[in-house]
């Protein structure tokens, strides 16, 4: 499958987290074949992760290599696979695959130069005062600043959570991915010399409000706290599917979180214009306009947890 061993862990757990883990090596083969119709790419980071990026899409949405190959199919992009389409990541030998790269870009021409050639000089201190207003005044040391230079959305992102979750950086890998089960035992260095021992007691219902209870020892002590249920089944947790039958409804391609919206009931958008963008996994996806039209309604808001199938957005039918 050409898949990077370091990529494999990786991969797997964004699949989990998508419901696509049962279906893994439907996803290592479509793997394959994106990086076949992408061009045999060098696969390194970032490039390896638009590939797996593209592959989970495509199975989330029963798509085909030549559904997506066919110019008279729309097809909604993950923003990384239009990003390196733009030449962002730079150009391989002979380039990117012309039709591809038409479809991705819908006629923007890409940049063929090298990809930091245009970028004008970083002032460090301007930035880092920059990066610390937006996160409450954080400190912000060397290594933050270059983490931000480099993927200023992910940083931002990071610094947010780390303000709400505290330094989970710590926690053991598996924890962090997978969580705890009744009766296991971590353990936390969160500082040096400072460690937190972390026993999971037992976690309650779930709630109407799709909250749950968490009971647990902190260094021996009891603890209780309410957290959100990711897998809440409960009445406000349930959205409206999308009917395949209906032209005018719009579907979400796959499970995550809605990262922004673009458009509001009663709004005129053309072809193409931006609806949503859609997270999940460190993958974004935005979905656009596939013709002009009004918006009827919109059943999501920023921050909401959808599933695949749910219904995003309606246009007026025609």
């Amino acid at each position: 499958h050409e898949m990077p061993g370091g990529q494999f862990t990786n991969l797997k757990a964004q699949a989990r987290s998508m419901g696509l883990e049962e279906r893994w090596h439907q996803v290592a083969q479509t793997y394959a074949e994106v990086n076949q119709m992408f061009g045999d790419i060098v696969k390194v980071t970032p490039s390896s992760k638009v590939v797996g990026d593209m592959a989970l899409m495509m199975v989330s949405q029963g798509l085909t290599r030549a559904d997506v190959e066919n110019p008279a199919k729309d097809v909604s992009f993950p923003d990384s696979v239009i990003d390196m389409m733009r030449g962002n990541l730079g150009q391989p030998p002979g380039g990117f695959p012309e039709a591809i790269v038409k479809k991705a870009l819908k006629g923007e021409k890409p940049n063929t130069d090298r990809p930091g050639k245009h970028l004008p000089p970083a002032d460090f201190e301007a930035l880092r005062s920059e990066i610390s207003a937006k996160l409450d005044g954080a400190e912000i040391d060397d290594e933050d600043l270059n983490s931000y230079l480099m993927y200023p959305k992910v940083f931002e992102d990071y610094g947010k959570r780390h303000a709400i979750y505290g330094p989970v950086r710590t926690l053991p890998t598996l924890t962090f991915f997978y969580g705890m089960e009744p009766g296991e035992e971590i353990t936390a260095e969160i500082d040096p010399g400072k460690t937190l021992e972390i026993r999971l007691i037992t976690v309650g219902d779930t709630q109407d409000d799709g909250d749950v209870r968490v009971f647990f020892e902190l260094n021996g002590q009891p603890r209780v706290i309410r957290v959100p249920d990711r897998k809440a089944t409960g009445a406000s947790a349930a959205r409206p599917k999308a009917d395949p039958t209906n032209a005018s409804h719009v579907a979400a391609p796959m499970p995550g979180v809605v990262a922004s919206l673009a458009v509001a009931a009663g709004g005129e958008v053309k072809e193409g214009d931006l609806l949503l963008t859609i997270e999940a996994m460190k993958m974004e996806t935005g979905l656009h306009a596939d013709r002009d039209g009004r918006i009827a309604a919109v059943h999501v808001t920023a921050g909401a947890q959808i599933d695949a199938k749910d219904l995003l957005v309606e246009f007026v039918a025609d």
